[in-house]
């Protein structure tokens, strides 16, 4: 197998081969048809996740069939089209499993962090933790929904029945979830770096009804806030936006210090939640919806090889929508 790997934090991704590992009990190999580049897999690089371990084959945006399996696996089928999502490991038996948080696990593992991913052509993981995917569905366009979609989708169900909804950072996940939204009758504002013009006709252009910079205010008081950019000084600055009442919701996995803010800015019931990881039922819903709300991924491919390319383009904010990994010769598919 070949792989692209990070061998310290602060380093770029080497190419390096390998032999095909066996799955053992409980585990699944899968050959990767694609995987998207995450904005986690840049903390990851700069060494901004305090659980990860090196080496490491990051990626946990994967795609791909079911290639082997480990003793005493029946499903997945051999020969069937799987998702592996960053949550690759809950213990099951901690206070939180139990309590059917297993994204709160005390013990758990995560792909392309804590286990290898799937920057590679081939991907060991547990079988319990994959997602079920149709054969007819799209690797390339699929890819960003095992995490853009699925933290985002969880995001959004955290800011409840709210009605006119923020979305601040409008990257890989933003963009998805700007449809959920519209499909669900909500209204999309989007906030995007002041000035970016290019990213703001492309929020319009999959579902938010208003987009401007971060420094403007929106058109009407917020019910919730998601906040996708990895700012902390945005969430004041979506506390200011969001009526009495309101949610500010944190997606991401890693932010910079929230500055401090005065208390009236948190007055009047407004809250600040994160989200942690994901569940195996917000998969189920997630993907039960994706057909019925006609969501439309926007990709760029990039062959497996040129990996430390896609990240630096991720980086730059340059993207509209997703990078996605593809060995040969799906890298030669055109772009969503």
């Amino acid at each position: 197998m070949f792989a692209m790997v990070l061998r310290e934090a602060g380093g770029f991704l080497a190419p390096e081969c390998r032999p095909t590992p066996e799955p053992g009990p409980g585990e699944v190999r899968i050959r990767v048809e694609a995987c998207a580049v995450c904005r986690t897999d840049l903390h990851l690089i700069d060494g901004e996740l305090r659980q990860a371990t090196y080496p490491i084959v990051p990626g946990h945006e994967v795609v791909g069939i079911v290639a082997a399996r480990g003793p005493d696996v029946r499903e997945p089928p051999l020969g069937s089209r799987v998702g592996v999502p960053w949550l690759g490991h809950a213990c099951g038996h901690c206070s939180h499993c139990e309590a059917g948080s297993e994204n709160l696990c005390d013990a758990p593992g995560f792909t392309g962090c804590t286990r290898d991913g799937g920057f590679a052509t081939d991907i060991l993981a547990e079988a319990a933790f994959t997602i079920p995917l149709g054969a007819d569905l799209d690797p390339v366009a699929t890819a960003p929904l095992l995490c853009a979609g699925l933290i985002g989708w969880r995001t959004l169900r955290m800011a409840g029945a709210a009605e006119t909804v923020g979305l601040y950072g409008f990257g890989a996940a933003a963009h998805i979830i700007a449809q959920v939204c519209r499909w669900q009758g909500r209204r999309v504002f989007a906030f995007t770096r002041p000035g970016d013009r290019e990213t703001q006709a492309f929020a319009r252009s999959v579902g938010a009804e208003w987009a401007g910079g971060t420094d403007a205010p929106p058109p009407a008081p917020l019910d919730a806030a998601l906040v996708f950019a990895p700012d902390g000084a945005l969430v004041p600055t979506a506390l200011k936006a969001v009526r009495k009442g309101g949610r500010v919701v944190c997606g991401g996995i890693h932010m910079s210090d929230i500055p401090a803010f005065p208390y009236e800015l948190l007055w009047g019931e407004r809250a600040v939640l994160s989200v942690a990881n994901l569940t195996r039922e917000d998969a189920r819903s997630f993907f039960a919806l994706v057909p019925r709300a006609g969501i439309v991924t926007h990709t760029r491919p990039y062959p497996l090889e040129r990996a430390n390319e896609a990240i630096a383009d991720h980086r730059s904010g340059i993207l509209r929508g997703a990078a996605v990994l593809v060995p040969q010769p799906l890298a030669r598919r055109p772009t969503t």
